[in-house]
């Protein structure tokens, strides 16, 4: 039976009837080549069951098949197959996925999602046009996504201006005066986004000591864009692994860990950025620590990015699964060490926020609950909906800001439900999402690191009541 190009209305896709695993072998040869060198078996791994919807914010939104993890396997799969046109309206529900990977934590047949969705995505940027609707327009993603984002170095001279109107208070009457609405959408929603600049102080040496007996020698991935927007949360992390017996190095040649570029499709520059981060983590550390959500996912999955992109180089796969197999997100290190419970109180009630790159993708859930659970006097409460994706999703937030900002508020209003003076999170992205659409509604949480906090503990630093974000 032939499959018509499918509609972008709420009717549900028809997928076919399920049956015992893997009864199919891979279709002649497909009319397109899109997705032809994504492995065939990982599409037949989807029974259809459609356990995945309920876990997905797109169908929580839209209640549209399509743009179900189920229906976007099935719509993947028929293009490869050539039973289903790639079409623009194809392409618009491949696009609205956020790639946050939850449909990975509730599929029971262990469907590998990403490795499906984030190739054919690599493949539809090589091989299509630009899309028509939606999407990121090229001047943007040439000049920011790919140009500004991934250098910490350009980032902070960029910035530099909005730290003078902040300094100055021009950016609130900048504001006042709706100066925004004359920039291109873009760029109007990363003004909206921006967050109030933290002041630096100067470069993190290449070695910290450790406090007290060294019990292992770390390297801390600082990255990009956390780097240039959150620098004293890389700085804060680093002291916390100091109190905690841990030499922590820096690599000064580590470079942008390649998601902005793999996410939206960049496949070649993704795995440069993977070799280069490789070459410049040495071999004689413990482990690989990242504070960022987003980027402990790239880098972990960096082997896979190397079976993708280049399947015939060995030496590159066998250096790129080396370098992953070393990356540690900062709680899920810190809980295999044995964390030293800090004095200092904070005494405040906080909620915390799952950020899907952390638990989805790298299956760290319970390790920053605990982190925070040795901070006397922190009482955390749970959150509604934590593991449901806020809207940010890398670049997202800017590339698709209707979906982007209902998901934002989505996640506000459970926030609000807590009357938590706290929202903590382990992800730059979460981070600006949810500091921009807590600003906007003129509501006093402080949105933060759980190293923040940690830090804080550990240096008897008291939390000043009120914070705003």
């Amino acid at each position: 039976m032939t499959t018509p190009a499918i509609e972008a209305s709420t009717t549900p896709l028809a997928p076919p009837e399920p049956s015992s695993p893997h009864p199919e072998t891979r279709p002649p040869a497909p009319l397109v080549t899109l997705g032809a060198r994504i492995e065939y078996d990982k599409f037949l791994d989807c029974v259809h069951c459609g356990l995945c919807t309920s876990a997905c914010p797109t169908y929580l939104e839209t209640g549209n098949e399509n743009d179900s993890p189920r229906g976007r396997i099935y719509l993947m799969r028929g293009v490869v197959d050539g039973r289903i046109p790639m079409t623009d309206t194809v392409r618009r529900h491949l696009d609205l996925c956020l790639d946050c990977r939850s449909c990975e934590t509730a599929c029971p047949s262990g469907v590998q999602y990403g490795r499906l969705i984030e190739p054919f995505r690599v493949d539809m940027q090589q091989t299509l046009p630009p899309a028509k609707k939606g999407g990121t327009p090229g001047w943007f993603q040439k000049w920011f996504l790919y140009g500004l984002f991934p250098s910490s170095t350009r980032m902070r001279l960029a910035l530099f201006p909005a730290r003078i109107l902040q300094a100055t208070g021009l950016d609130r009457l900048a504001n006042r005066l709706g100066v925004e609405r004359l920039l291109p959408g873009p760029l109007k929603r990363m003004w909206k986004q921006l967050p109030k600049l933290q002041p630096r102080k100067g470069t993190l040496p290449e070695v910290l000591p450790a406090i007290g007996p060294k019990r292992a020698r770390v390297a801390l991935f600082t990255g990009c864009v956390a780097e240039a927007m959150f620098p004293e949360t890389n700085r804060a992390t680093a002291r916390v692994l100091q109190h905690n017996g841990c030499e922590v190095v820096i690599p000064r040649t580590q470079q942008c860990c390649g998601a902005i570029h793999y996410h939206s499709g960049a496949g070649e520059p993704a795995l440069k950025l993977a070799l280069a981060n490789a070459a410049a983590f040495a071999d004689d550390v413990d482990a690989v620590i990242v504070n960022v959500a987003g980027c402990g996912s790239m880098l972990k999955d960096y082997g896979h990015v190397a079976h993708e992109l280049a399947p015939d180089d060995a030496r590159t796969g066998a250096v790129l699964n080396r370098f992953a197999s070393k990356v540690k997100d900062v709680s899920e290190f810190l809980m295999q060490l044995g964390p030293i419970a800090p004095r200092g109180e904070i005494r405040a009630k906080a909620t915390y926020h799952d950020a899907c790159h952390l638990v989805h993708a790298q299956r760290v859930r319970e390790q920053p609950r605990d982190l925070l659970s040795f901070i006397p006097g922190l009482e955390v409460v749970p959150l509604a909906e934590s593991e449901v994706c806020c809207g940010a999703a890398g670049s997202y937030n800017l590339t698709e800001p209707e979906m982007s900002e209902r998901l934002a508020q989505r996640k506000l209003q459970n926030i609000l439900k807590t009357g938590a003076e706290i929202v903590i999170m382990g992800n730059a992205g979460c981070s600006l999402q949810m500091q921009a659409a807590i600003r906007d509604g003129g509501h006093k949480i402080l949105v933060s690191h759980p190293m923040d906090l940690l830090d804080m503990a550990y240096r008897g630093v008291a939390l000043k009541p009120g914070s705003k974000t």
